[in-house]
């Protein structure tokens, strides 16, 4: 009732204007014959005709109705400067706030319900820079004021900062015009009064807040730098700290770009992924896979058996493996490249210099324009009474130590229910190892949909393990971990203990602490990836805020470009498409929002799920397990995010990281020719499930009467 009274008064503001043809008397001549006629009046009459003027600039602004500069014109004519000043500046800011005011009560809602997500990247930079955005616009009589009034009621910017910034920045155009109306019988036009030379001023006015920022800037850069000496040339371009994939590509985009770039790594080329992670885990994930199919043998028509696992030569499978792909992320790979590739520790001695510790035990000393601090990160270990002295095993030392025994690990503990818990819990219960996996929450795979996180927990009992949530880890004892269950405690024998309950960020070694980058649980970014100083950046896990590699990847680009061609034109980091997947067997899969998260977020939202046990090629693989579940705002096809649980759903997550990045909705999938039979016709079914539950039922039911018609 409230926005229909709000709408009925701005429809009787208009339809007065109409009604009484105010046309005519907003102009230069018709103000003129109005101004005359209410001269004597006002001289008997000054507070009555001031109110009500005052009255009438407010609901023209208001209403968002043209005549706003000739009523200025008015107000210098009949009051004078100072009065007309003073009338007219409180009068446009209160017409213009109840204008804003207005759009913010009728209009915000549906549009963020419809533009939510586009409107986030606004409102962010509003409440940043709102003021100075506003203030520009408003010292520039050319722009449309009732435009900026009614977008602006859009935003979440404060309605105390758009009425003072507006009350501010109109404030010079309002004594122009009110001057220009002291003289308004020499006026024929408004073009004389906003001519190209007096908007050119108002605008380098406008400019003004900027050009102040910039100089701000300016001396807080030569703050941070004060008391370290630049150097009066460099030695390098860029130096990258960290040869994973965030540093790897970083390198690669610098020599591509023929800069001068020096990599810096002390360990082995390729990071955490290469050799302690993604590539040895999927490798022997896929070794468990395989003897689960002979285990399972019978679902496809065959004699089932019980798979023989000679783990040393499981083990040999996977380092071999790993030395296969080495060579891509080689030291003489990117010395072919361009790159200058040095093994050793690195040390920023300050801003622009890194000294490296070689391994050959050599001390050099470099000199660069950027860096680049691509780190990584290490597994977080808890301090769990008696965990140090107990042997225990963390992604990075496990590998190693597998490769050394001559048979699977008969009872395996792992600490932790996240995706690295849950893929290697799987993985050696497949291998024949009894495993109990701890977690200290109510369920595994948390930051997942309750339901998601139910079939995560079914998958792993249906391997064999022993999933024990709500357990925490209190001590280690006597090759057992002892947990606490409802305040009972809980032995758990192992011959391996396995720590997954997270990774941390490498911050410590590299010189950070001393010349004051700050750090928290991470580098301390901006959304540039810059750190306190404006030539060292941070990418990768070292950066947070993900632990993906293709989220590794994907900084590196933003952080070398702006390391690189920063003086000219910086990027900021892009986070609203990223994928993930637990490669559980089935695979578990998502990118953007999940129920949760929407939930949380107060987002608004339909799903629209497709069961793969109606899928062909899912029924002829024996691969029925899992769905595509898909959210949407109410009635619309764009995409909000997706999970698939199933067989390859990594990839047939790629159509919907597509879809997102490019804005592509449902309707777009649903009209993709997909091959027959394949997976990834599940995406296309999902989509045929929206669109028939959003069919236009109206239309559909004149349409039947068309063809009903026809029939005769």
């Amino acid at each position: 009732m409230k926005k229909i009274l709000i709408i009925a008064a701005i429809a009787a503001l208009i339809a007065a204007y109409f009604i009484f043809d105010l046309g005519e008397v907003f102009t230069v001549e018709g103000i003129k014959t109005e101004v005359d006629r209410a001269a004597s009046f006002y001289n008997e009459n000054p507070a009555l005709v001031l109110g009500v003027f005052f009255l009438i600039y407010v609901g023209v602004t208001a209403a968002s109705l043209p005549g706003a500069a000739i009523l200025t014109l008015a107000a210098g004519a009949l009051f004078g400067v100072l009065i007309g000043t003073v009338l007219v500046s409180f009068a446009s800011t209160a017409g213009a706030t109840l204008a804003f005011l207005s759009s913010r009560y009728v209009l915000r809602d549906t549009i963020e319900s419809k533009f939510g997500e586009r409107l986030k990247a606004i409102n962010s930079g509003l409440e940043r820079d709102g003021p100075f955005y506003l203030f520009t616009v408003r010292m520039i009589p050319a722009f449309p004021f009732f435009v900026i009034n009614l977008v602006m009621g859009l935003t979440r910017i404060k309605t105390w900062t758009f009425a003072w910034v507006s009350q501010i920045g109109m404030l010079l155009g309002t004594i122009v015009y009110v001057n220009a109306g002291t003289q308004l019988a020499r006026i024929d036009s408004l073009s004389g009064i906003a001519s190209p030379a007096v908007i050119g001023s108002f605008v380098l006015l406008g400019i003004a807040p900027w050009i102040a920022k910039a100089i701000i800037g300016l001396i807080k850069r030569r703050k941070v730098y004060k008391g370290f000496a630049k150097p009066k040339r460099y030695d390098r371009n860029l130096i990258v700290i960290g040869g994973g994939s965030a540093g790897l590509v970083s390198a690669y985009i610098a020599a591509t770009v023929k800069a001068k770039v020096t990599l810096v790594e002390a360990k082995e080329m390729g990071g955490d992924c290469l050799n302690t992670g993604c590539v040895p885990s999927k490798a022997l994930i896929k070794s468990a896979k395989v003897a689960s199919t002979i285990r399972h043998a019978d679902r496809y028509g065959l004699q089932a058996a019980e798979p023989v696992v000679p783990f040393k030569q499981t083990m040999a499978r996977v380092m071999n493996v790993i030395k296969t792909i080495e060579p891509h992320d080689s030291v003489e790979r990117y010395t072919e490249l361009g790159v200058d590739v040095v093994k050793g520790y690195a040390t920023i001695i300050d801003p622009w210099t890194v000294e490296i510790a070689r391994n050959d035990g050599e001390v050099q000393r470099l000199t660069t324009r950027s860096i680049i601090i691509a780190s990584g990160a290490e597994p977080l270990v808890p301090p769990i009474e008696g965990l140090e002295g107990s042997g225990y095993l963390t992604s990075e030392t496990m590998w190693d130590a597998f490769a050394a025994m001559e048979e699977v690990p008969k009872r395996v503990a792992v600490l932790g229910g996240g995706p690295i818990g849950c893929e290697i819990s799987q993985a050696l219960a497949r291998l024949g190892s009894k495993v109990s996996q701890v977690e200290m929450t109510d369920r595994v795979l948390g930051r997942e949909d309750a339901e998601v996180s139910a079939l995560a927990q079914s998958v792993l009992e249906e391997a064999g393990i022993a999933v024990m949530t709500d357990h925490e880890a209190v001590k280690v004892s006597n090759g057992a971990l002892i947990a606490s269950h409802d305040g009972a405690s809980v032995e758990i024998p192992f011959d391996a203990l396995i720590v997954a309950v997270g990774r941390k960020a490498r911050l410590t070694g590299f010189g950070l602490e001393d010349i004051g980058v700050d750090t928290n649980r991470t580098v301390n970014t901006d959304e540039f990836l810059a750190t306190k100083f404006p030539n060292i950046y941070a990418a990768g896990d070292v950066a947070g805020p993900y632990q993906f590699t293709h989220t590794a990847s994907h900084q590196a680009w933003f952080a070398s470009v702006n390391a690189l061609f920063g003086t000219f034109k910086r990027f900021k980091a892009d986070y609203r498409v990223i994928p993930a997947v637990t490669f559980l067997d089935p695979e578990f899969a998502r990118v953007g929002l999940n129920e949760t998260e929407a939930q949380e977020q107060g987002v608004e939202y339909e799903i629209t799920t497709y069961e793969l046990d109606d899928l062909d090629r899912a029924i002829t693989e024996s691969e029925t397990k899992g769905f595509v579940k898909v959210l949407t705002p109410p009635g619309k096809d764009t995409i909000l995010g997706a999970t698939i649980v199933g067989s390859h759903a990594g990839e047939l997550l790629a159509e919907y990281v597509l879809a997102m990045k490019y804005k592509l909705g449902l309707n777009k999938i649903l009209g993709t020719i997909h091959s027959y039979p394949t997976m990834a016709e599940a995406n296309k079914f999902a989509a045929g499930n929206w669109k028939r539950a959003n069919k236009p039922e109206g239309l559909l039911g004149w349409v039947e009467k068309y063809h009903s018609w026809r029939r005769g």
